[in-house]
């Protein structure tokens, strides 16, 4: 009976998965046999293959794109990786125009993403660390700051930073973070509330005229550490003049400037950078802080908008402390995503 069974077997042509395994194969075959018997397949797709190395060369020298017309090298930076949503659309009209040449070429565009974001695909988030944060751009325009409150204290954070703080709605946040958080601070329009003492608290003067930047020191069980809240201005894409951000660039470098003089050894940024990791015009600050995301995230974290997040604009980032991991945290009342990490405290000598 077994020997039935297994001869019937074999008459079928083998399992499922081998019978469609050797369909594609014979598919291939076909195809192949069609491409080498077409002298025509090193001519076609020419438009196709420049297009692939123009893409390529796009994203090689994306940091010497001027910024003198619209801004144009900072919004390229801004949304950087989904240009590589293109390889697969230039791999399909290569495949579709039977090129050679057009397949090679979309190699290029394909290698080159991979090497600036094929680290984020894997997951790099550690176990261990000994302080939780979080940071979130609230939204001025809130409709329910209690329940947004609610959602970020429940993500076990130690410290939680809050931007974009509309002074109306500060005693909601206040009482509903109370139960979680014993000490807080509040300048202008960003707050920080913590689990452990606060001193030293100050505002940032980021250029701007009024208060969207502080400073304060955290006695937490690892040791102290300075905790800065940033909320850089907002960039606008206009169709006169492009990608404008000279007053956000502008505050970037103060902001650069304040950590950089920062006394204590330990430091943590958090807050609504608008830029990415990317963006040049941030330089004065991640030249000299680690993002927690690039370093034990996974994937992109990307946090704005809500909805449909298209970039990591919201950041938590690092200097003399280890990350161990970083992750988004779910949707609440504001059109951002909050972000959060966990760290680890490194020796200081400050």
């Amino acid at each position: 009976m077994a020997q039935q069974a297994y001869a019937t077997k074999t008459a079928g042509g083998g399992s499922g998965d081998e019978r469609r395994g050797s369909r594609l194969r014979r598919v291939v075959a076909r195809v192949a046999d069609g491409w080498r018997g077409d002298p025509r397949v090193w001519r076609r797709g020419l438009v196709v293959a420049v297009l692939a190395v123009l893409l390529a060369v796009v994203m090689v020298v994306h940091a010497h794109i001027p910024n003198s017309v619209g801004n144009l090298g900072s919004l390229t930076e801004t949304f950087l990786p989904w240009l590589g949503l293109f390889v697969p659309l230039l791999l399909l009209l290569a495949v579709v125009r039977r090129s050679v040449t057009a397949l090679i070429a979309v190699l290029l565009p394909a290698v080159v993403w991979l090497n600036l974001f094929g680290g984020l695909l894997t997951d790099k988030a550690g176990a261990g660390g000994d302080l939780t944060v979080a940071t979130h751009n609230v939204n001025a325009d809130n409709a329910d700051p209690y329940g947004t409150a609610r959602d970020v204290a429940a993500s076990g954070a130690d410290v939680v930073a809050l931007e974009e703080l509309r002074a109306a709605a500060v005693p909601t946040y206040e009482a509903a973070l109370a139960p979680t958080y014993r000490y807080h601070a509040v300048q202008g329009t960003v707050g920080v509330w913590s689990k452990y003492p606060l001193s030293d608290v100050r505002p940032v003067d980021i250029k701007l005229g009024w208060t969207r930047a502080m400073r304060a020191t955290v006695s937490a069980p690892g040791g102290r550490l300075a905790v800065y809240v940033a909320h850089l201005p907002s960039v606008r894409v206009k169709l006169e003049a492009g990608f404008t951000a000279r007053q956000r660039d502008t505050s970037a470098d103060a902001l650069g400037e304040a950590i950089a003089a920062e006394a204590l050894d330990r430091v943590i940024l958090l807050g609504d950078l608008n830029g990415t990791m990317n963006d040049r015009a941030l330089n004065a600050v991640t030249a000299q802080m680690r993002s927690t995301q690039g370093a034990a995230g996974s994937g992109f974290g990307f946090s704005w908008p809500a909805s449909f997040p298209l970039a990591r604009i919201d950041q938590i980032m690092v200097k003399g402390v280890e990350p161990m991991s970083s992750w988004t945290l779910p949707a609440t009342g504001s059109d951002h995503l909050p972000v959060a990490a966990r760290v680890r405290l490194e020796p200081s000598g400050s």
